[in-house]
């Protein structure tokens, strides 16, 4: 959809994906874990530690900040029906990240650099970085025994995992995102979707964990991403705001540093490949040439990163918009739906922001593949 005025006007934009606010309203999710209350319970929680720090220097400052655990525990103290499996899972997951943080920042000094000399289902080169985070996130969700199923960008086929306990949760990620951006030492991303799994089903083969986990995005029950630039961030949504958190290398913790994202209602920025440009259709031809060409207003201001998990956290934080638009080359564009278009539209959405292909909204795609595009 374009944005017109303070509402929508829709064309035919062919298949490709936006993220961003318009003028027109937005989606939000029902909570987890007792849904708002939650969050809301978080953000006095956050405010009442941020009051208590003294105006004077102690050395202390940040040493009661409201971390990663702290906050995924008052959740679930929160829902009655909650059996503390989900807040397991979220600590596998936040250590994958530490792990793969470590890794990053010790790449050049450790030599892991280059490409591993292999390639993943998707055709593309593998960095040595990209097996050694695929390995990290699976070694560490298998043995915390709350994943029946993964999925990951770098395997062919879905994990059935042998070490699950319970059969609730499946997760998709795509380990390293960005990762051609690697040796050029630009900010990449972990990006990751929970799905709630039938209670009857049990998968055994790697395509019955397929069939399961092959969900739209509204089954969604957290998704989110952690950004390795600068510093490490980890945004997240239980489907109720979106919260960002900070790893602070001193306690080796995430805290809390970005409570409540709101995409700002209107934004100067746009973010595209235009070295694509020549294969677009003519809707998104036309888009682009508006916000570079304005017939009324300043023109936008294009940055683009070409990491997905760089842009979308910019977008998130100054608003306007995101796009990888299908093209003639890519008829159905080039970004996976499971472990990228699906969870950054969950956080879009739950942030007050709009993700379309252009024809219907991205959490309402039904995949007929766990690598579909």
């Amino acid at each position: 959809g374009f944005r017109s005025g303070r509402g929508w006007s829709w064309e035919s934009c062919g298949r490709f994906l936006w993220f961003g606010f318009f003028f027109g309203g937005c989606c939000c999710f029902g909570g987890v874990f007792g849904g708002g209350v939650g969050s809301e319970r978080g953000f006095e929680f956050a405010m009442a530690l941020e009051t208590k720090h003294s105006f004077m220097p102690t050395g202390l400052e940040g040493i009661d900040s409201l971390t990663l655990s702290r906050f995924v525990l008052q959740m679930q103290q929160m829902s009655a029906e909650a059996t503390g499996d989900l807040t397991i899972l979220m600590n596998a997951l936040q250590i994958s990240c530490k792990v793969v943080e470590t890794c990053v920042r010790r790449a050049g000094i450790a030599k892991l650099y280059g490409l591993a000399g292999s390639g993943n289902v998707q055709g593309e080169d593998q960095k040595k970085l990209d097996i050694i985070a695929n390995d990290a996130f699976k070694e560490n969700l298998e043995d915390c025994g709350r994943v029946s199923v993964m999925v990951s960008e770098e395997d062919d086929e879905a994990i059935v995992c042998s070490k699950a306990t319970t059969h609730k949760y499946a997760i998709a990620f795509d380990p390293l995102d960005g990762s051609s951006n690697i040796d050029a030492n630009v900010s990449i991303g972990t990006i990751f979707a929970i799905y709630r799994l039938d209670s009857d089903s049990v998968s055994k083969t790697p395509a019955e964990g397929a069939k399961a986990i092959m969900q739209t995005g509204r089954n969604i029950v957290v998704a989110g991403y952690a950004m390795y630039g600068s510093a490490t961030n980890l945004v997240l949504s239980f489907g109720e705001g979106v919260h960002g958190f900070t790893l602070d290398p001193s306690i080796g913790e995430f805290v809390l540093t970005h409570p409540g994202i709101q995409i700002p209602k209107s934004g100067k920025i746009y973010s595209v490949n235009e070295g694509n440009a020549a294969n677009w259709d003519k809707a998104t031809t036309k888009y682009v040439e508006n916000s570079k060409y304005p017939e009324v207003g300043k023109a936008k201001s294009l940055r683009y990163i070409g990491s997905m998990v760089a842009d979308v956290h910019r977008t998130l934080l100054y608003g306007g918009i995101f796009m990888y638009p299908a093209d003639a080359k890519s008829p159905t564009g080039k970004l996976r739906l499971l472990y990228e278009a699906a969870p950054m539209a969950y956080l879009m959405e739950a942030a007050g922001g709009k993700a379309t292909t252009g024809e219907i909204d991205i959490l309402d795609i039904v995949p007929d593949s766990i690598h579909q595009r």
